[in-house]
């Protein structure tokens, strides 16, 4: 029985090339979904086994209300994926730059095109669910004055012709994508963990509680701050630990208790080096 891992957007899309990387190339099912809480639906449901979920990008930055969905379903984060991300303009066949009058694809590829499009300020710009569904579209609708900003993947499945490659800004572009699962899965040789907590209102709380890592050697490689729905001056706060002694994240995390409220380990696993 196939792996189902559930993605948002559809095929040729970076979503799918993750999942492909994680989990290999066989004996896996990609379900196609429209939004990221559609994917959390299905695997809340069983419909899937695994979602693949982009977190943040190196140009675009975090995906905010991905923090809440991971708040508000309260998965397990097994593993991690990381991505260079390398944008094209993709067309019909025949179809020349002065043809353009529309771009369009997710919002976030938008952004990591910023400057490749300023150069075209004529054309207009449209946000859509997904950069491979933008590409789909173009075949399906025959779209003879559009173009979409999608992956090499997505110009070959859907028939498509490359007008310009690589036109996001920074070269270095690269995603990385969360893999999902309604259980613990315990990772042997895990050596990074995704955490959240809230602190106290007080002068140095959240302080504190970076020290504690600090004393045990254990890096923080990120943290990101949400407010507390409804309660003014309070932030969830989301942060990404590495170690390379367990014994020092044990520690760490015995101190790390005494200082915070609502404290989860929502994944430990094993790093995924950037590639």
């Amino acid at each position: 029985m196939k792996t189902r891992i559930a993605i948002q957007g559809v095929k040729a899309s970076f979503h799918e090339e993750a999942a492909h990387k994680y989990f290999g190339d066989d004996d896996i099912e990609i379900l196609e979904c429209e939004s990221f809480k559609k994917t959390c639906e299905m695997l809340k449901q069983g419909k899937a086994d695994y979602v693949v979920m982009a977190i943040e990008n190196a140009i675009a930055g975090s995906i905010l209300p991905n923090y809440n969905l991971l708040r508000d379903y309260k998965f397990h984060i097994i593993g991690e994926v990381h991505l260079n991300i390398q944008q094209n303009l993709l067309a019909l066949a025949g179809t020349k730059l002065s043809d353009i009058k529309f771009v369009e694809s997710h919002p976030i590829a938008i952004r990591q095109c910023d400057e490749f499009l300023s150069d075209y300020p004529e054309w207009t710009v449209k946000e859509g669910m997904d950069t491979a569904a933008c590409a789909k579209s173009i075949i399906e609708n025959k779209l003879t004055n559009t173009a979409a900003i999608a992956s090499v993947a997505a110009a070959k499945l859907y028939g498509l012709e490359i007008l310009e490659k690589r036109i996001e800004t920074n070269k270095k572009n690269a995603t990385r994508f969360l893999i999902l699962s309604n259980e613990i899965i315990e990772q042997k040789n895990a050596n990074k963990a995704s955490l959240s907590f809230q602190t106290g209102n007080s002068v140095g709380a959240l302080a504190n509680v970076l020290q504690c890592f600090a004393e045990q050697n254990v890096n923080l490689s990120k943290i990101q701050s949400m407010p507390v729905v409804g309660r003014r001056n309070e932030y969830d706060f989301y942060v990404d630990v590495e170690w390379k002694k367990q014994s020092d994240y044990d520690a760490a995390i015995r101190k790390v208790l005494k200082h915070t409220i609502n404290f989860t380990i929502m994944g430990e696993y094993v790093k995924n080096e950037k590639v």
